[in-house]
């Protein structure tokens, strides 16, 4: 994935939240040089990967298979004492698809938080993590409701659905609306261990850096300074 692709999405997803009034922490817009003096009293925040995550799945096609992400607030897993509790956004654009994947330990609250309309894929998984015929009873916003195995639910902005784990998802934006600002409410997310695609795909983009990086990701920081 190109740097000036991570650039470009992380411009636009500023742009996304700033035009909804969802005020981002101030560690979205700290630039490498601000990293350089973060010594290791910010050491939480490089425990925890808070901040950029931008990634094409390995796939080199971010405009159809991609997702912007900031995590806002995270524990560490395995950490004693740690948050039990992860927030995120995810920058959902038109065309661009998150692919087919569920979570073995997160339980985790999808919401739109504003924008054109999100619609999810939704799978049971059998004992050999496939996807399943079985139907599910999902809750969104307290609703609990029965949907067919590969059924979709499309969430109007406000609206939420609950992932619980072992349920297979995939979700975009609807083509008929814009951009979708999304929030995340979970269990601590560990992406490096608890993540499941259907088809084997990688989670960190390797970067081609044909641009100096307006922001670093969270899997970038330098060790603390001093």
């Amino acid at each position: 994935m190109k740097r000036s692709q991570i650039n470009a999405a992380i411009r636009f997803a500023i742009e996304l939240a700033e035009s909804h009034r969802f005020a981002l922490p101030p560690l979205a817009h700290w630039t490498p040089a601000d990293w350089a003096k973060r010594g290791a009293e910010y050491d939480e925040i490089r425990r925890a990967r808070l901040g950029w995550d931008v990634t094409d799945f390995g796939q080199g096609r971010f405009d159809r298979l991609g997702l912007t992400l900031l995590t806002i607030r995270n524990g560490v897993p395995g950490m004693p004492r740690s948050k039990p509790y992860c927030e995120k956004l995810l920058f959902v654009r038109p065309g661009q698809v998150t692919p087919l994947h569920f979570h073995w330990h997160k339980t985790e609250d999808i919401i739109n938080r504003g924008g054109g309309r999100l619609v999810c894929e939704v799978h049971a998984s059998s004992a050999d993590e496939r996807p399943d015929s079985a139907p599910l009873s999902i809750l969104c916003d307290g609703h609990r409701r029965q949907v067919a195995s590969g059924g979709l639910i499309v969430l109007g902005p406000g609206e939420s659905i609950t992932l619980t784990p072992r349920v297979y998802h995939s979700f975009w934006a609807d083509p008929a609306g814009g951009a979708v600002l999304v929030g995340e409410v979970s269990s601590v997310n560990d992406d490096q261990r608890d993540n499941r695609f259907l088809d084997p795909l990688g989670r960190f983009p390797t970067i081609d850096e044909d641009e100096l990086p307006g922001w670093l990701l969270c899997s970038e920081y330098p060790a603390g300074a001093g």
